[in-house]
Order: C-alpha cells, then sequence, then structure tokens
C-alpha cells in the first residue's frame, strides 16, 4: 500500500478495470496490461498524455476538480468513489483527519442500554475498521464473531466457520473491503489500518486481490443470507446507522421479515438468552 502516492495507486488501479469498449473504444491490439491506456484515459478526458502521467506518478498533487470530475467519468467511478478520488487529491496543507485514539471507539452508554435491551434483534456497534465494540446477547447467539474485540472483516476472510455461516461469503467480502476503503478515505497511513491490511493480505489471497481493486462503498443497508448450523437459513436485513457524536461508530441491526420463516428461526435462536 503506497501511502505516498495513493492517488496514483487508485487510478492505476481503476483504469485497469474499465474495458475499451465500455467507453465506445475498438479493443483490438496487443495490451500489455488490462484495462484502458493512459493515453486512452487522458483522450477521452480532455487533458494531455503528459499531465495524465503526472497524476499517476505523484508529481501532480494539486490537480482541479474540473479534471478529476473529468477523470472519474472515464474511469466510470460512482459518487462514492468520485468522491474518494477528490479526498486523495487535497492539498498536503488541507486539513485530514487525525489517526483515532482508541478513546474515540468508547460506545455512548445510552446505546450500549439501548442495544442490551433488545431481545429480538441482533445488534452491534463497530469502528471504521470493523472492529466489534458493543454487542447483545442475540448477536453473540447469531455468530460467536459478534463479540467486543473481534475484527469483523478479519473474522470474514479468516474464520472458515463465518464462512460456513455467511451464504453470501463471495458478496459480503467484496463489500466489506469497499466499505473499509470508504471508511478512512484518504487517511492510509494510520497503523491500525496498516496493521489489519499487511495482515489480511498476508493471510488471504482474496482480500489481497479485493484492496488491490480500490473499490469504495459507503457502509448501508443490505440482506443477510446465513446458514446457521443450529436454525438454518436465515435471510435478515442488516441496517447501519451512524452514531452521532462519535468518531465513525456504526450501529449495525438485525431484523426479519415479519411472520417469515426467517423471524421464527430468529426467535428460536434467542429463547435461550431471553429464558429466565
Amino acid at each position: 500500500m503506497d501511502v505516498s502516492n495513493a492517488l496514483g495507486e487508485f487510478l492505476r488501479a481503476r483504469r485497469a478495470l474499465v474495458r475499451p469498449e465500455d467507453v465506445g473504444l475498438r479493443g483490438g491490439g496487443i495490451r500489455r496490461v488490462p484495462g484502458l491506456r493512459r493515453e486512452e484515459v487522458a483522450l477521452l478526458a480532455g487533458i494531455s498524455s503528459d499531465y495524465y502521467l503526472r497524476l499517476e506518478q505523484g508529481r501532480d498533487r494539486n490537480p482541479s476538480v474540473q479534471v478529476l470530475r473529468s477523470v472519474a467519468r472515464v474511469l466510470r467511478l460512482d459518487t462514492g468513489a468520485t468522491e474518494h478520488l477528490l479526498a486523495l487529491a487535497r492539498p498536503p496543507g488541507a486539513p485530514r483527519s487525525p489517526a483515532a485514539p482508541r478513546a474515540a471507539d468508547a460506545v455512548p452508554a445510552s446505546v450500549r442500554g439501548l442495544i442490551d435491551g433488545w431481545t429480538r434483534n441482533p445488534a452491534y456497534v463497530q469502528n471504521r475498521y470493523a472492529d466489534a465494540l458493543a454487542v447483545n446477547r442475540l448477536a453473540t447467539a447469531l455468530s460467536p464473531n459478534y463479540t467486543p474485540g473481534v475484527n469483523l472483516l478479519r473474522a470474514v476472510f479468516l474464520d472458515p466457520a463465518e464462512r460456513a455461516l455467511r451464504r453470501d461469503w463471495e458478496e459480503l467480502t467484496e463489500e466489506g473491503v469497499a466499505v473499509l476503503r470508504g471508511a478512512v478515505g484518504p487517511d492510509l497511513d494510520g497503523p491500525r489500518l496498516r496493521e489489519l491490511v499487511a495482515e489480511l493480505s498476508a493471510a488471504s489471497e482474496r482480500f489481497r486481490r479485493l484492496w488491490e481493486r480500490h473499490d469504495v462503498q459507503p457502509r448501508r443497508g443490505r440482506i443477510s443470507r446465513l446458514r446457521h448450523p443450529e436454525v438454518g437459513d436465515l435471510e435478515l436485513h442488516s441496517n447501519k446507522l451512524s452514531i452521532d457524536g462519535t468518531d465513525g461508530l456504526t450501529l449495525v441491526v438485525f431484523h426479519a421479515e415479519p411472520g417469515s420463516p426467517s423471524e421464527e428461526r430468529l426467535e428460536a435462536l434467542g429463547a435461550p438468552a431471553t429464558a429466565p
């Protein structure tokens, strides 16, 4: 992870994902690398090839917003990825979010009390690095990795039991890496992120490939498809809510469709935890 030229690394990774035919070019000829050539990006973005080369090499650290948005359009970036590109190109003197101290992970007592009182909804709180900080009993019944101190991204990639639990493991892992990039933004040099990325890159080829894609996605709700060893298949809505007054903490709450088999199975899973 080259944090000294994060902008160039991002551009190269995203350029490799765009096929010539995606942007109206003929895809013939021998290509030494996948995706678009630098000169093709420059031509379509309306800038010189030399200028685009300087962007990728990190020799122009203050490109205009207009140029970046033109490049983003050529690279077919969505809104979240475009905003990420703009953040990577901030001038060196621009304010940046400091590396969050561990105190920033303090979960408000009111939120802890709220989730502890829920007996029908698994819920937990995580930070921007996917560290579980607070969980309720039903969440732990759903997966033992929903435990304070466990990094959920590490668990999903490296724990075979967690992979067996996730019927949507491929989709979940792809989304999880993109969300991590979106959560940290341009702040790629923090020790917590470096440690996590180094560990997962060494232990998981899939993580390494997904991280190198530079996909970016905001944290948002999804349907979690699980195969629980005790109650069977579950389909649960997973809602993600930002916690005001904290440094990027997120409350994640699961619920099943009323009257569905998943609701019945979730109730069965929670029965031992709620029995007097």
